[in-house]
């Protein structure tokens, strides 16, 4: 009961919001307009009750409406020139700037959603520093790498040999790996990736895939030593995606867990069933020191790295599991850090035929 007369009194007040001049510009206007009747009104009557000339309450009637106009207008003009400096201050750059005033009406309104649209610029602002300067390092260090190796080359401290040939053949896969998820990133942010789903067989599909990490290992990375195991149950199980995007989050998922494996570790790729019909569930599971739970949804965005990554352990390019994420999206199934006893457990969920989005 007395959650509907609080709802009641929120409805009432909201319906007088019109007539409320602290509430409504409308309002304010309309009172203004009405005082100013009111002070003319009052003065004619004592003019004509004190027989006062008319023109001398007509000029006193003018100078107190005036008065009570600047007064309104200067309450009504002054928060938009306060957005007005602040958004030349963006307009140079310094998105830092925020309007200040505190009033309950459409202009309150105006100004907090001012701050709210200044607040996501300063935001994609970080966000685009960040990015060129994370995509700067690390194309510079592949860069560098490769660029020593072939100057030594040159001059004559190193040969030619198939060893130097390989390494340079790594920095350069490098190179490409992180090109390729650059654009993979940019056909994200454009929305140009549609999916082409199907319906496959979940064993031959997984089988492929953990094929060629082990063909690639030594070429991305230096771990040869990870076993790499395929459980899929029941072996019959078939799902329905997009085979290449569902690739990529394997790949990928994959390549992390490799390279944060301990010295011949093991790293399991599993396929159950879905809740829906041609749902499909997969974990990657490995045995290396996991992920704290503070960093488990920082991993997923871009440049994103765990903690031991950021103290100096290899962590990749941080793309890798931004992009799983993004093709996970597409799908609209959902990729999380799941609780593990040991190691690190990447759980994805896709939905089932007649569930994906268009």
């Amino acid at each position: 009961m007395a959650k509907e007369r609080t709802s009641l009194r929120g409805r009432i007040w909201a319906s007088l919001r019109p007539v409320d001049p602290y509430r409504s510009v409308k309002a304010a206007l309309g009172a203004l307009v009405i005082v100013s009747v009111a002070i003319t009104t009052f003065l004619i009557i004592v003019a004509v009750n004190a027989a006062i000339e008319l023109r001398v309450i007509a000029v006193f009637a003018v100078i107190a409406s005036l008065l009570i106009t600047q007064f309104v207008a200067h309450g009504l003009v002054a928060p938009l020139d306060e957005m007005t400096q602040a958004a030349r201050a963006m307009a140079r750059g310094d998105y830092g700037r925020r309007v200040l005033f505190d009033r309950r009406d459409e202009l309150g309104e105006l100004g907090a959603t001012f701050n709210r649209m200044a607040a996501d610029l300063e935001a994609a602002d970080r966000h685009r520093k960040e990015l060129v300067a994370n995509v700067s390092h690390e194309l510079r260090t592949p860069i560098a790498a490769l660029r020593a190796v072939l100057e030594n080359v040159v001059d004559g401290v190193s040969r030619a040999d198939p060893e130097t040939m390989r390494t340079a053949l790594r920095q350069t896969e490098r190179l490409g790996g992180l090109v390729e998820h650059l654009l993979d990133l940019s056909r994200l942010d454009h929305g140009v990736v549609p999916l082409h789903t199907r319906r496959f067989e979940v064993w031959p599909y997984l089988a492929n895939v953990l094929k060629e990490a082990n063909m690639s290992k030594g070429q991305g990375h230096s771990r040869t030593d990870v076993h790499l195991a395929l459980d899929v149950s029941p072996p019959e199980l078939t799902a329905h995606a997009d085979a290449e995007r569902l690739h990529q989050v394997v790949a990928n998922l994959i390549d992390n867990a490799v390279k944060h494996s301990p010295p011949h570790g093991r790293v399991t790729v599993s396929a159950r069933p879905g809740a829906q019909p041609d749902g499909l569930e997969l974990e990657v599971q490995d045995e290396g020191p996991g992920i704290p739970e503070p960093d488990r949804d920082r991993v997923f965005e871009r440049f994103g790295r765990a903690a031991a990554a950021d103290a100096g352990q290899d962590g990749g390019t941080g793309l890798g599991l931004a992009i799983a994420r993004w093709a996970v999206d597409l799908h609209g199934g959902r990729i999380r850090v799941a609780e593990s006893t040991r190691g690190c457990r990447m759980v994805v969920t896709l939905p089932g035929l007649g569930r994906l989005p268009d």
